[in-house]
C-alpha cells in the first residue's frame, strides 16, 4: 500500500514518487509523453531517490525518446473531412469557400471554416491557431477568478503561446503564467488542472512534498486530469525534452 508520494523535477524532468512497503526501487517511463514513475522502498528519502533518478537518466531519456518518435496526429491540411478536437471533443472540418470574413463555428460534431476562396493551408492553420487562442482568451478568466479566492491569491499576469515541452509554466518573480495554445483541444479539466498547477507554484517552487500537498488539498484529483491531458491526441510537432 501506498504510503506517501512526491512530485520531483530532476534535471528537468517530471518525476513522480511513489513510497511503498516494498524492497527495491522501480523506475518506470509511461506514454505518451514519457511520465517518469518512481515505486521507492519507504526507507529512502527524496535526495536518495533522487540520485538514482540520476543515475539512470541515460536511460529514461532514450525510453522517452523511444515514446515521443512514436506516431503523433499528422500535419493538418486544414481540408473538408479532417479531424479537429475543440476542449476534447473531435470534430470533423467542412471548410466552406465565401467571400467575406475568415472564421470558425462549431455545429454539432462539425467545425465550421468559413474562408475565402483559394486561402492556403498555411492561412487556415493560422486562422485556427488565432481561434484556439480566442478560445482560450474566453475561457482562462473564469477558472482564474474561481481560483483566486481558492487559494487567497491574485494572478498578475497571463499568457498564451505555443510550447513543445509543458502545457503551462510560472514565473514566480514576476507572477506570469503562460498557458500552452494546445489546451484549446483539450477537456476543460485539464485546462483547470494546469491553472491551478501554475497558480499553486505562486506559494511552493519546485514539485517537492509540499507542492504534493498543496495540489491533494486544492485539486485532489488532479492526477486523474493529468493523465488525461497526458493520453490525449498530440498534435504533429516532436515533443522534446
Amino acid at each position: 500500500m501506498s504510503t506517501a508520494s512526491a512530485y520531483l523535477t530532476i534535471r528537468g524532468i517530471d518525476v513522480d514518487v511513489i513510497y511503498k512497503n516494498i524492497k527495491n526501487l522501480h523506475i518506470g517511463v509511461y506514454p505518451p509523453m514519457g511520465r517518469v514513475r518512481v515505486a521507492a522502498p519507504e526507507r529512502l528519502d527524496d535526495d536518495q531517490v533522487r540520485l538514482a533518478v540520476i543515475q539512470r537518466l541515460t536511460w529514461i531519456k532514450r525510453q522517452r525518446e523511444q515514446l515521443r518518435a512514436a506516431e503523433r496526429q499528422s500535419e493538418r491540411e486544414m481540408v473538408t473531412g479532417e479531424s479537429h478536437y475543440v476542449w476534447g471533443i473531435r470534430h470533423r472540418l467542412k471548410v466552406v469557400e465565401r467571400p467575406g470574413r475568415a472564421h470558425f463555428e462549431v455545429d454539432g460534431d462539425r467545425l465550421l471554416l468559413y474562408t475565402p476562396s483559394g486561402s492556403s493551408a498555411e492561412r487556415r492553420r493560422e486562422l485556427i491557431d488565432k481561434w484556439y487562442r480566442e478560445q482560450l482568451r474566453q475561457a482562462i478568466p473564469v477558472i482564474i477568478a474561481k481560483w483566486e479566492p481558492a487559494l487567497n491569491l491574485s494572478v498578475s499576469r497571463w499568457s498564451i503561446r505555443r510550447m513543445k515541452t509543458k502545457w503551462g509554466s510560472c514565473n514566480r518573480e514576476t507572477g506570469h503564467i503562460w498557458f500552452n495554445v494546445e489546451l484549446a483541444k483539450k477537456h476543460p479539466d485539464c485546462l483547470e488542472y494546469i491553472t491551478v498547477h501554475e497558480m499553486t507554484h505562486y506559494l511552493e517552487r519546485s514539485h517537492g512534498g509540499q507542492f504534493t500537498k498543496l495540489m491533494d488539498q486544492f485539486l485532489p484529483d488532479w492526477r486523474i486530469r493529468r493523465e488525461r491531458l497526458n493520453e490525449s491526441p498530440l498534435r504533429h510537432d516532436e515533443w522534446g525534452a
